[in-house]
This record gives C-alpha cells, structure tokens and sequence, in this order.
C-alpha cells in the first residue's frame, strides 16, 4: 500500500490556556479529496497553518511524501499549494500579473503557456487582463486556486474557499474542485462549513471539535441509504399514521405531520412506497430526500458539547 501524501501525527497547539488543536492526527492517501469540518473555533484554520509552516506546532509532526516538514519545510512547500482564507493578491494589478508574480515566488521556472493552461483551468480566460479590484469575489476566488496550482503541486490545501460567495460562486469552486481532483489528479485538503459542499466533492471526511478528531473516515461509511431521511407531501389522508403501521413500512419509522409523511429508507424503496400510497387512494404531490449527513455532524458535535456541560 502506497504511502499517505499527508500525515499529522499527534499534532497540538495552544494559545495562552486555549488548546486550539488536541493531539490530532490524520493522513490523505494521494488522489483523494479530504473533507476537513468542524463548527466555527474547532481548529481548522490553525491546523492549515500549521500545515503551511504560517504557525508552529506545539508538539506532534507533519509529514509530507515521506518527508518530516520541520526538517524540509521549503522543499516540501514548492509541492504544496494553498489558499488560506482569502488570497491575498495585488488589486491595482490584473489577474494575469498577479499570476506571473506569484508564480515566480514559486521557485520553479513556470513558462507562459501553463500561465495560460490556469487561466483557462479556473474559467477567468477573457478576464485576466482586468485589474483584480475589479473582480468579483469568486472570480478572485478562482484567481486564488490557479495561483496554488500554478506550479503544479501535488496536494493543494483550501481553507473555507466558498466563504462569502454568492451560490452561483459556491458552484463554481466546487466544480473546479471536482476538476481539479478527477481531470488533474490533485489530491486536495478542503475546510467548510458547508456541509453539503464537502457531501458533493469529498472522498474522504474528518470531524474534529474542539481541537479534537471526532471521526474520520470515507464519504461512504458516514453516508448510509439506508439512514436516509425521505419526506412525501400527500393530501389529507385520515388514519393512514395508523394503517402504514399495519404494514411492513411500519419498520422504517413513518410519521406523518401536517400533510409530510417523513420515513427513514433505503430511496431504492421510494417507487414501492409510492404504488403503495397510489393504491391506497392517496395523492402525492411532492418527494424530497435528505442525507443523514448533516445530522450525523451536529449529532456528533452536540453529543460532545453536551457531555463537556456535564463534567
């Protein structure tokens, strides 16, 4: 098996009395995009900047391709990438000169034509002579991923890049952020606090909370279709709470409120249940399915919050 492309072993900070990161640990296997989440003060930022030699640890170690970073820090950074926050960039300068100065901050001999190949990558073709003030948020947004991606690192590391965007903006970054993975093969570190964001483009989540890791494991395993949460609008079908629990639908916990019959499935089962309710003489109006995702995060992190009260 090969070996992480990113491990954090024990890692810990504080500042003053407050432990901002509790001996975490985690690793990122090359190709994956890794969800980083956890409510505002869990930690996330401090990390990535530890992870960016911007802060040092307390104590623990980072290690990048097999290499220790505090004994090759700027080697290690020339194959990193990142967007820490918003970028800062050069605003009285257009998109294309910000690019070639920080491309040559980079260390590597960038030639013109990759300036080109990122212009197109985050969809700013056309616009890159325009000074950057001129720019909207999420087109400095993208102007901030192609210059970490510029010289072709092997794992990019985005702190909150959907912040402050509009949805049209919040689309984009997740599309470049699928491009990126899939088209490029970056392996990619992102934080949000967008829950559903990180649901559409990760392969791979950590939950921490309070500096600590709650849970870390694939997409898959968090997101069951059996734990998914369905809500059908019906019209108003007197005693049908009590004759769905004279069937085997009885098993999946259906509640009918206000007009929403609400059931916790497998969406395989949506046809078989919906025959069942047209068989029934009832009219559904309307389907709609909600992952349990969400509320596995702020079960988790309530769960915690809770038992810290009572100590």
């Amino acid at each position: 098996m090969a070996s992480p492309i990113l491990e954090v072993r024990s890692l810990t900070k504080s500042f003053n009395q407050f432990k901002a990161v509790d001996d975490l640990s985690f690793a990122i296997n090359k190709g994956a995009v890794y969800g980083f989440l956890g409510q505002n003060g869990a930690g996330k930022s401090t990390t990535m900047r530890m992870l960016m030699g911007l802060i040092f640890p307390d104590s623990g170690s980072i290690i990048i391709n097999g290499s220790s970073f505090s004994n090759s820090q700027r080697q290690l950074l020339r194959n990193i990438g990142a967007i820490i926050e918003r970028p800062d960039m050069y605003g009285y300068l257009s998109g294309w000169e910000n690019l070639k100065i920080f491309a040559a901050l980079s260390g590597k001999n960038i030639k013109t034509t990759r300036l080109h190949e990122v212009i197109e990558m985050v969809g700013l073709k056309g616009r890159e002579k325009d000074k950057v003030k001129a720019y909207s948020q999420g087109m400095k947004q993208r102007l901030g991923i192609a210059i970490a991606t510029v010289h072709e690192p092997d794992l990019l590391i985005l702190d909150e890049p959907t912040n402050g965007l509009d949805p049209q903006g919040i689309a984009e970054i997740r599309q470049l952020i699928l491009s990126l993975s899939k088209d490029h093969g970056k392996t990619i570190l992102v934080s949000s606090h967008l829950l559903h964001e990180i649901e559409q483009v990760a392969t791979d989540i950590i939950i921490i909370h309070k500096g600590k890791k709650m849970i870390e494991a694939p997409v898959g395993e968090l997101l069951r279709p059996d734990d998914t949460r369905i809500e059908i609008t019906l019209q108003p079908a007197p005693g049908l709470q009590q004759s769905i629990y004279q069937t085997s639908w009885a098993q999946y916990s259906p509640e009918i409120i206000d007009g929403v019959l609400t059931i916790k499935m497998n969406p395989a089962h949506i046809p078989a249940l919906n025959k069942w309710l047209v068989v029934q003489g009832i009219e559904v109006s309307g389907i709609t399915t909600q992952h349990s995702f969400e509320a596995y995060f702020l079960n988790i992190t309530h769960e915690t919050t809770a038992a810290d009260r009572t100590v």
